[in-house]
């Protein structure tokens, strides 16, 4: 039953998929040749999750608070057990989409107190991802970004070589060139062609996270900004497109006020590099936030010229202080194989409590964007008019966004007012000039 089950909804996947250029306005263009690729993040594994009597000792990762209804594939309070892990990469394989590859951006250890880890505990626990992921996918190219959790003690990655950057040298190394290899010992960045034409540029954006006190006041941590410009002028000279991927998102935190992921000077670099060469980056993809959310890059004249998503988390995880969660996700991008443009994304999930119920994970696709949302493709236009639509009142663009930021955790969970003002301007406004026109055009009453 199981097996017809997975054959079934391929069968129905590939038919829309294939079927995607002709239902969504390209009769007048030639068929696309459509490739797709997986996008997964935020595993942060939990050994010590364990279904018992006392939810306050289900898992180290919820410390001390207690588990709100744990069953076989985790709970809401706590990290992923191994078994919801295994269940999304099953999930994966089963479906058998043909992806062309895989990105991996970061955090494999769980949420729990510095003196829980160590060096050695981190390093293992990539280590056993990196092999899970090979398991499933033993011929399939997957390239990875580190994540703020992937370092002891957390969030302090360093400017110089260091255990952690040459073990994942070490652990990534079938998946990795040798010059990428060079730059991801050094400082946890790398660059690689990845197909013809197409560089896959891996950063390390933990290094511009606020909490990292290693890299306080230095200008160019790592020389990663030297390097960026140096790889992407490169890229525009050999007419290379650049997929960007890395772990602590770009732009204003969709949850918090005022907020950027990164410190905010680091923000205003890298926003100006992309600027500068969104001609020829394709997508701009990352993780962090465990949220599903997207943002559109405009140039200084306000033209939308790039398309950056983050995806959300496999962990379920949330701290006893926020207010909702997210149900596991993975996601796979649909591009093309011309020009690598992006076209769309189709998001999966599970329903948490459902299969904590039932004791089997019926994962399942969510939505697909360009469905969704009534868009043509997810390039920059497209995002850019959805994102202008999210600003009238009641939208049911926006409200339908909002549940799937929660990866459908609760469709009755409303964001309006400030809420809906913090998500509406990290969407299309990623500098602070811009972000904070929008927030006092906001507060004007103006939507």
């Amino acid at each position: 039953m199981g097996l017809m089950f997975f054959c079934w909804i391929a069968s129905l996947l590939y038919q829309q998929i294939c079927a995607a250029p002709r239902d969504h306005g390209f009769r007048e263009r030639p068929l696309l040749e459509i490739s797709k690729f997986w996008h997964i993040s935020d595993l942060h594994i939990d050994p010590t999750y364990h279904i018992t009597e006392d939810h306050t000792k289900v898992c180290y990762s919820s410390k001390g608070f207690p588990a709100s209804d744990p069953g076989i594939f985790g709970d809401f309070m706590c990290d992923s057990p191994y078994e919801l892990i295994l269940s999304a990469f099953s999930y994966m394989k089963s479906v058998d989409l043909e992806p062309e590859f895989i990105i991996w951006t970061g955090d494999s250890p769980p949420h729990v107190p510095a003196e829980k880890l160590s060096t050695d505990t981190v390093i293992n626990m990539i280590s056993n991802m990196t092999l899970t992921i090979r398991q499933f996918f033993p011929q399939l190219p997957v390239y990875p970004a580190l994540g703020n959790h992937d370092y002891w003690p957390q969030d302090q990655l360093p400017v110089n070589e260091n255990d952690i950057y040459q073990a994942v040298a070490r652990i990534w190394s079938p998946w990795l060139q040798p010059e990428a290899l060079i730059t991801l010992r050094k400082g946890g960045f790398y660059s690689q062609l990845i197909k013809p034409g197409l560089r896959l540029v891996s950063l390390n954006t933990n290094l511009y996270y606020g909490p990292n006190k290693v890299t306080v006041n230095m200008s160019d941590p790592a020389g990663q900004y030297e390097w960026l410009q140096d790889t992407l002028e490169l890229s525009k000279q050999n007419m290379e497109r650049v997929y960007v991927i890395a772990h602590v998102p770009v732009g204003y935190l969709p949850y918090a006020k005022n907020t950027t992921a990164m410190r905010e000077g680091h923000n205003e670099r890298l926003v100006n590099i992309f600027r500068n060469y969104s001609d020829i980056i394709q997508g701009q993809f990352y993780g962090h936030t465990h949220r599903d959310s997207m943002m559109v890059l405009l140039d200084r004249k306000g033209k939308p010229v790039n398309s950056i998503f983050v995806t959300p988390a496999v962990t379920p995880y949330r701290s006893f202080l926020e207010q909702y969660s997210n149900n596991p996700g993975v996601r796979m991008y649909l591009y093309n194989a011309q020009d690598y443009g992006l076209q769309d994304l189709w998001q999966f999930y599970l329903n948490l409590t459902e299969a904590n119920q039932e004791e089997k994970p019926n994962w399942r696709l969510e939505y697909t964007m360009t469905k969704a949302f009534g868009i043509t493709d997810i390039q920059p236009e497209s995002l850019h008019e959805l994102a202008l639509k999210f600003e009238a009142p009641d939208s049911k663009e926006f409200q339908k966004y909002f549940t799937y930021f929660m990866v459908s955790y609760n469709d009755t969970v409303t964001c309006t007012e400030e809420c809906k003002s913090i998500q509406v301007c990290s969407v299309h406004f990623l500098d602070h000039e811009s972000y904070s026109e929008c927030l006092q055009k906001v507060t004007g009453g103006d939507f």
